[in-house]
C-alpha cells in the first residue's frame, strides 16, 4: 500500500456525558473519506490520546478502522512514555487491522539518541506494521534531528515520519540523508513541506476542511499547479493558524460545532475556548463557508 497525500489527525468526539461518541466518530470518518482525505490517524495529539483510558483507546481505534473499511489507510497513534506500553498499543492496533502506527517519542524522560533507537527498534521487532515517527519537539521534549532520523531509518519498520516543526529544511535534509528509506509527511507546514519533497501532510486543519487540505496536496503532487495550490493555502491560512496553537483541540472542536457537528468538549485539563476565541472560530467558519455535510 502506498502512503501519500493529506492525512487527518482526528479529533475524538465525546457525547454530552463525556463518553466517546461512537456514532459521531463513524459519521466523521465517513465524511472525511467522502471529502477526499487520503488517510486517517486517530489517537494522535489532536485525538487527546493522553486523556483516554486503555479501553477508550481500543474503542476509538476499532471504530475508525472498521468504519474506514480499507477505503483509506488508518494509522493508529500508539505513543506512550513506557516502551512496553507502546508495544502493547501497537500490537493491539495490528490485531485490529491498522495499516500502520504513529509513535511520538517518550515525552517526559527526555531519552538520548541511543535510548530512542532502542525504543523504536523494540517496537519494530514486536510488530509487522509500518511505523510513522512523530517529531514534535514542542511536546515530546526531544528533537528527532535529520541525522537521528537517518539512523532510525535503518530499523526495518520505521518507514515514515511526521516532521512537525516550523523548519521545512528538515524535510529536505531527511530526504537527502534517508533517500527512499523514509517517506516524509509535513506536520505544521503542509504546503511548504510539499515544495521540499514531502509526500504527505498529517494535518489538523483537515478535521474541518478535508477537501481543501487534500486539494493542496493534489495540486502540489508532481508540481501539477503550484499557483492554484498556493491560492487555496493562502485562503485557509487563518484556519491553519487557528488550529496550530495551544488551543488546537478546543479550537477544532469549536469549529466543528459551528459547522454542524457537535463533538463535545475537550477533556480536562483542557478547557473550551473562551468567548472571544469562539467568536473567532465562528468567523472563520463563515468566511470559508465551512459545513459538515455528513449523514
Amino acid at each position: 500500500m502506498e502512503f501519500r497525500g493529506t492525512y487527518t489527525v482526528m479529533i475524538t468526539p465525546f457525547d454530552g456525558r463525556g463518553r466517546v461518541d461512537v456514532a459521531a466518530l463513524r459519521r466523521f470518518t465517513d465524511w472525511q473519506i467522502a471529502q477526499g482525505i487520503r488517510g486517517l490517524i486517530p489517537l494522535g495529539s489532536t485525538g487527546e490520546f493522553l486523556s483516554l483510558t486503555d479501553d477508550e483507546r481500543a474503542l476509538v481505534a476499532e471504530t475508525v478502522i472498521g468504519q474506514a473499511g480499507g477505503r483509506v489507510p488508518v494509522f493508529i497513534g500508539t505513543g506512550a512514555e513506557n516502551t512496553d506500553d507502546v508495544i502493547r498499543y501497537s500490537r493491539q492496533a495490528e490485531a485490529l487491522g491498522a495499516d500502520g502506527v504513529m509513535i511520538i517519542p517518550p515525552f517526559y524522560s527526555t531519552p538520548t539518541d541511543d535510548e530512542l533507537f532502542v525504543h523504536y527498534r523494540r517496537v519494530s521487532d514486536a510488530i509487522g506494521l509500518p511505523i510513522m515517527l512523530y517529531n514534535n519537539p514542542a511536546t515530546a521534549n526531544v528533537d528527532l534531528l535529520p541525522e537521528l532520523v537517518a539512523r532510525l531509518s535503518a530499523i526495518e519498520n520505521c518507514r515514515l515520519i511526521k516532521e512537525s516543526t516550523m523548519d521545512v529544511t528538515r524535510v529536505r535534509d531527511i530526504i537527502r540523508l534517508c533517500g527512499d528509506r523514509m517517506a516524509v509527511f509535513g506536520g505544521i507546514m503542509g504546503f511548504e513541506s510539499f515544495l521540499e519533497g514531502a509526500v504527505g501532510w498529517v494535518a489538523v486543519a483537515s478535521n474541518v476542511a478535508p477537501g481543501a487540505m487534500s486539494r493542496i496536496f493534489e495540486l502540489c503532487d508532481g508540481f501539477r499547479d503550484i499557483g492554484a495550490a498556493r491560492e487555496i493555502y493562502r485562503r485557509h491560512v487563518p484556519l491553519i493558524r487557528f488550529v496550530g496553537g495551544g488551543g488546537y483541540v478546543a479550537g477544532t472542536k469549536a469549529l466543528l460545532k459551528h459547522m454542524g457537528l457537535d463533538v463535545g468538549m475537550p477533556r480536562p485539563p483542557r478547557l473550551p475556548l473562551p468567548p472571544a476565541q469562539d467568536a473567532q472560530a465562528l468567523e472563520i467558519v463563515r468566511d470559508l463557508d465551512l459545513r459538515f455535510t455528513g449523514a
